[in-house]
């Protein structure tokens, strides 16, 4: 029988609501990022980089601009005839039919897929975080330890790690306790979500919890194996690593890349970052346009100014508007005489003459205060917003509008604008 020594699985099914109306029509990790790639790039980009050729994708939510974005992973080299990646949706078993409830839920429904490449080891991902990492380095980790389970963590800032799950290590990384969330943590290693199980022990865990409702890695499959006495180790990672499930961690992680000395480097020759790229014509920038520490993608047209700002390919800039701080996703069109403040605008806006966004005090929003802050203006993908409307901080827009939504030409801070129809 044909083996793999490890193989990928990639956890891609998240609607990532608290992307708000980003993730209304599309799951987290097909999110655009840094104006070419896709967040799932970095992932998938990681495995081959570490000569892991054999990636199953775990889709869910939304599915349909994942799965023509990977299609049969030529861009990441996975096209193989054995291994390669596989797209692993839900599926109709013959006794019922479930959706995946929860992390290890998914990876369990998909036992007879990681059977058939009888591996040594399965390396858990998530597929919305930005980072770089090589797994064959954690590998060794795990073969030096003679792990059972490996646990990539990372040190957090103290006030900050309760709001992850946190292990607790003795000598040489072997962990004694591990506490999911708690309010008062013992430690300030975060767990990164990324695992790599010996195949023995997972496929026992899967089996011995497959009946737990919501069956998942850190509230489940981690403790039971910790209660067997199995040898769990936290592998210490002190590199970048972003989960960008927050408007503003989305855009922190997007500035982060135009800094002068960025922290996440994009134009390392040894480690590339893969992704699916549509040919384009080159980007033309016109003669009175002024671009300032700026990404900006192929096919995109500014003729007006650009500061501080990353917008994707087939952007439109029109005369007279200045764009500052924001994300311009692809294929959007923004008229003349526009001021485009701390904004992110999905894919395929098309934004009027004159428009004002993220104008206004900082007024928190009234529909999902915890979502729609940070001072942002975010508008979801295929909205129109029309001419000469001012739209201030904390707003969320989706759908086609129109001047009456808008009383006296204004969307005031904390607002939020839905049309019928659109989700949120």
């Amino acid at each position: 029988m044909r083996k793999k020594e490890m193989i990928a699985m990639l956890l891609a099914g998240g609607q990532g609501s608290r992307l708000g109306v980003l993730t209304a029509k599309v799951a987290k990790p097909a999110v655009a990022f840094g104006g070419k790639y896709r967040i799932i790039d970095f992932p998938l980009s990681n495995c081959i980089n570490s000569g892991i050729d054999t990636v199953g994708v775990l889709t869910q939510y939304q599915p349909l601009r994942l799965n023509a974005h990977i299609g049969i992973g030529i861009p990441w080299d996975l096209d193989r005839n054995f291994g390669g990646v596989t797209i692993l949706p839900p599926y109709e078993k013959s006794s019922n039919s479930e959706w995946y409830t929860g992390t290890a839920n998914a990876i369990y429904q998909n036992l007879e897929y990681m059977e058939t490449f009888n591996p040594d080891y399965v390396l858990i991902l998530s597929g919305d975080h930005i980072y770089k990492m090589d797994y064959e380095v954690m590998l060794d980790f795990h073969k030096e330890h003679d792990a059972d389970v490996t646990i990539a963590a990372m040190p957090v800032p103290m006030e900050e790690a309760s709001r992850f799950g946190i292990v607790v290590t003795e000598e040489e990384g072997r962990i004694a306790e591990f506490q999911e969330k708690p309010p008062q943590p013992k430690s300030n290693l975060a767990s990164m979500g990324i695992y790599i199980f010996s195949w023995p022990v997972l496929k026992e865990a899967l089996l011995a919890l497959k009946n737990e409702p919501g069956c998942d890695f850190g509230k489940h499959i981690i403790p039971y194996c910790h209660e067997k006495g199995q040898r769990l180790f936290a592998y210490e990672y002190n590199g970048y690593w972003k989960d960008v499930g927050t408007l503003g961690s989305y855009w922190e992680a997007n500035m982060e890349l135009i800094d002068i000395i960025p922290e996440f480097n994009l134009y390392e020759e040894f480690w590339k970052i893969y992704t699916n790229s549509e040919i384009l014509p080159p980007q033309y920038i016109s003669s009175q346009s002024v671009i300032e520490r700026s990404i900006i993608g192929n096919g995109s047209e500014i003729y007006g100014e650009v500061h501080n700002s990353v917008i994707g390919s087939g952007v439109t800039i029109e005369e007279g508007t200045v764009v500052r701080d924001s994300i311009i996703m692809k294929d959007v069109t923004i008229g003349k005489g526009c001021v485009v403040d701390k904004s992110i605008i999905a894919e395929k806006c098309k934004i009027g003459d004159n428009v004002t966004l993220g104008i206004g005090s900082d007024v928190p929003n009234k529909l999902k205060p915890a979502i729609y802050s940070f001072g942002l203006v975010t508008i979801g993908e295929n909205s129109v917003v029309p001419s000469g409307v001012q739209i201030g901080k904390n707003t969320a827009i989706s759908g086609v509008t129109s001047k009456e939504d808008y009383p006296n030409g204004v969307l005031d801070s904390g607002e939020t604008l839905i049309k019928a129809g659109e989700r949120v």
